[in-house]
Formats: structure tokens, sequence, C-alpha cells
């Protein structure tokens, strides 16, 4: 598919009900993410046209661009660059974990991005250090980990806010010696306690988070 031919069927899915919604969202495109990865399945991989896509800076052909693309075939200088363009709340999202978590690259990114003054791009390296809390912690220090949330999190800008409380809560997870502090951390900041919790689903608020997550897994 030629990007003339990817960008009119990109055109033909826009709806201005769709584009109103995700607008309130701070998106803004006006597809129904379901019909792009249908989309995205017809085209399958594609690097040169995901390439091409994303140069566009429109949003959705960046979407369609993550759904389309090899991790893999980016380099750590690239995916930084995308990164740092990455404004828009999913193309952030997808870009993170479509790309930035599957990449070979991830921990050398994450180490990149960790102490960047920009909040996306650090709120980044959070995501991924949660990955490694969870999955691969040998060599993390998490008690600094906690130590860095204690101090920065509650005044954090929300994107960086919120991969740190996610670090937070996969420590109190997956860590039970330091339960505990986690915890305690998370009921004394009072980070996204707050925060509309629709029924069935868990809250993002840490000490919940945790509490539901240790439930399930010794359940």
């Amino acid at each position: 598919m030629t990007l003339a031919q990817a960008l009119g069927e990109l055109a033909a899915l826009e709806d201005p009900k769709m584009r109103a919604a995700n607008e309130k969202r701070g998106d803004d495109h006006g597809i129904n993410l379901s019909r792009m990865r249908a989309l995205a399945k017809r085209i399958k991989t594609d690097q040169s046209l995901a390439q091409e896509l994303w140069r566009t800076g429109d949003t959705a052909a960046r979407l369609l661009a993550i759904l389309i693309s090899k991790p893999r075939d980016f380099t750590a200088d690239e995916l930084d660059a995308m990164l740092r363009e990455t404004r828009p709340p999913k193309v952030n999202d997808w870009f993170v974990n479509y790309l930035a978590k599957k990449t070979p690259l991830a921990e050398e990114l994450r180490l990149r991005w960790f102490d960047d003054a920009d909040p996306t791009v650090a709120a980044a390296a959070w995501s991924l250090t949660s990955v490694r809390v969870a999955k691969t912690p040998d060599g993390l220090d998490l008690d600094h980990l906690l130590d860095l949330i204690e101090r920065d999190m509650k005044d954090a800008p929300s994107r960086l806010q919120w991969s740190m409380n996610e670090t937070l809560a996969q420590i109190g997870i997956h860590h039970p010696a330091l339960r505990p502090r986690a915890l305690e951390i998370g009921d004394r900041l009072q980070v996204l306690a707050d925060y509309p919790t629709p029924p069935g689903c868990t809250s993002p608020f840490a000490p919940l988070w945790i509490g539901e997550m240790v439930r399930r897994l010794e359940g």
C-alpha cells in the first residue's frame, strides 16, 4: 500500500462524532480504533510505509504507523526522536507499549530517558522501569526507586505521575518485602485516590491496585 492509499483509507474511516469524543481526551483524530486495527491487519508489517506515515505528523497516521511497525527495525536515536513528538495521549500510549517496550533497545532507552528534563520522556522511562520491576528486577535499586517516588510523584506532571505510580504499584505487587513501604507511600501521597474507576475495574490508586493484584496472585 502506498502512502497516498493509506491516507485515503484513514480519511474514509473519519467520523465527526468520534473526533469530538476523542478530542475531549486530547486525541485529534476521528477514527474508531478497532477499524484502524483492522486496516493495519490488512496492510501487515510495512516499515517503510510506517516511517512515511509517521513523517506526516498526523495523529491517525502515526497511530497506524505504530501498528504496522517492526520495533526492532528502529535505532535508539529514531525512537528517541519519535517519543519526543508523542504529545497526543493515544500516540504516546501506543508508542510506549507497542514500540518502546518491544524493542531490544528497551533497557538502553530506559537508562537514556530516566533523568530527562522532558516529563513525557521521563514518563516513558518509568513505564519501562515498571516492566523491569515486574519481570526482570535484578540490578534495580528498588529502595532508591521508592525514594524517588516518595520525593517526586506527588507534584509530577500527570503523564509522569501516572508512570511513577505504576512503578510504585508494581513494586508493591511483586516484592513482598517492600510492600508495606509501597502501601505507606501510596496512602500518604494519595495520588489517584479519587480517580474515577468503572465498576469491575481495578483502581489505579496504588494501595487498592496492590491489594487487588496480590489477592489475585495469592488467591
